[in-house]
């Protein structure tokens, strides 16, 4: 069978990665800010480094620049391929350990655990002085995306959140193809993904449950107030659960929306509202679970224009549900992708594109082939979005851009995250049951942006941000 071409590059640099850390490892602070070191290469440390975090590291190495040259995760069955990946690199299960142990040996860290732990693990890193690569959604709420913001810009080093498609050509040919005008001023965004492909929706097991062997629970709970557990919560489906995840929201919006937020002036909603399904069980009982995500959901939000001309509406659909098919649609044409997409529909025409911004198209499709595209304006970024971290990190703090710097990144984040504030506020009226006035209904929340406060409904403000464990904290 013949080996193919890019797994046996991967496989090569892996082994150049795992080769050059047993010597030579100087990290660039020792020598001075902005210096290369003599290696030449990006000293990184994972924080989760069993699945997305394997990927993310194969994807870093893959340039030939990275050392890896420490490992942590909580789960040691989890790990164990990326300990054969990486077996000089020296492995923890508690990355305050390693940062405290490795903090002269390492430049950079990739963070790529459940939702709950991004924040602390990031700002730890960033306090060392260590460049740090981020999985979306960035942080698991509101607050905690404040933080690495104000973060981002105190402790100067280079970051990057995980949004993939935030370095693509779509996203740029996107905005080439709005400012140009062809759609004139859009009005109206529509954005829908598959997730959630995991479970979700259901009433939490019970059960006195044990965790494997191989798992730090107490660690996996990381910054999260104490819960059991529960066989459901890891490694897989912790998204659904509100105290770990962010459901398919923060899942995927950080990647279908990106656009909306590069292309538009827009930063955060005035106000919005959320639309979830009622869940029945088998035998007739509503399910109106406190503990995670429903089903499906479609969430409306309202923006101000930054540029004062008026306002712009969005509309999030996921578990299923879909935006109307436009009527410029052909019969068999497709709509986004199989992940989804996101439609602008402005004063003279509608742009689609897939999820990550990818292929998008004017509508009708035959437009294509008669509109001359833009010129392009834009710089793309050839090496991809985790290489141009690389590099970043290798140049010195402001010597190169990233795509999605925690500047632009932490705002992104903090005005997605709002979406499951407003999920979580019908999900908590809809748990009360019947209330005293006959034509309740939940109203429009309305958002102060820079208070990071519900103004006409104060249950929601307790989701804004969330306490921590001791041994924990986001102190920046």
């Amino acid at each position: 069978m013949k080996k193919n071409k890019k797994d046996s590059r991967r496989k090569f640099m892996k082994t150049a990665a795992v080769s050059s850390a047993g010597f030579m490892i100087v990290p660039r602070h020792v020598i001075g800010k902005g210096f290369v070191a003599p290696s030449d290469k990006l000293n990184v440390a994972a924080i989760g480094a069993g699945g997305k975090g394997r990927s993310d590291l194969s994807s870093f190495v893959e340039g030939g620049k990275v050392n890896v040259v420490a490992l942590c995760d909580v789960d040691d069955k989890q790990s164990a391929k990326t300990r054969e990946d990486y077996p000089r690199a020296k492995y923890y299960r508690d990355f305050r350990q390693m940062l405290e142990r490795e903090k002269d040996n390492i430049d950079a860290c990739s963070i790529s655990t459940p939702d709950h732990t991004h924040a602390v693990a990031t700002l730890a890193a960033m306090q060392l002085g260590k460049h740090v690569y981020t999985q979306k959604p960035l942080t698991h709420n509101i607050w905690e995306a404040r933080q690495l913001t104000k973060a981002a810009k105190k402790y100067k080093v280079v970051t990057q959140m995980g949004n993939q498609g935030g370095s693509g050509d779509g996203v740029r040919l996107a905005k080439e193809i709005h400012d140009s005008g062809l759609i004139g001023e859009v009005h109206t965004v529509h954005a829908w993904t598959n997730r959630p492909v995991w479970a979700q929706g259901f009433e939490l097991p019970k059960g006195d449950f044990t965790a494997p062997g191989t798992l730090d629970w107490d660690l996996w709970l990381g910054p999260s107030e104490h819960y059991d557990y529960n066989p459901v919560y890891a490694p897989w489906s912790w998204r659904a659960w509100y105290p770990f995840g962010t459901g398919a929201l923060g899942d995927m919006a950080c990647h279908i929306l990106d656009p909306a937020f590069r292309i538009l002036p827009i930063d955060y909603p005035s106000e919005f509202q959320a639309s979830i399904p009622k869940n029945w069980t088998s035998d007739g009982k509503q399910i109106n679970s406190l503990d995670g995500f429903p089903p499906s959901t479609i969430i409306h939000l309202k923006y101000p224009r930054t540029d004062g001309k008026g306002e712009i509406d969005l509309t999030w659909y996921d578990g299923g549900a879909l935006p109307p098919l436009p009527d410029e649609l052909e019969p068999g044409e497709t709509f986004g992708d199989r992940d989804g997409g996101i439609l602008f529909i402005g004063t003279k025409g509608k742009l689609v594109t897939g999820c990550y911004g990818r292929n998008p198209k004017l509508l009708p499709y035959k437009l294509m082939d008669i509109i001359r595209m833009p010129e392009q304006t834009i710089p793309r970024v050839p090496e991809g979005h985790y290489l141009q971290w690389v590099n970043a990190c290798i140049a010195g703090y402001g010597n190169k851009e990233t795509s999605s710097p925690f500047e632009y990144a932490g705002p992104f984040a903090e005005s997605i995250l709002i979406g499951n504030l407003a999920i979580r506020s019908s999900v908590l009226e809809t748990a009360k049951g019947e209330r005293k006035e006959d034509n309740f209904t939940l109203p429009k929340l309305l958002w102060d942006a820079k208070e990071m406060k519900v103004t006409n409904y104060d249950d929601a403000n307790q989701f804004v941000r969330r306490k921590y464990r001791d041994g924990y904290s986001l102190n920046v």
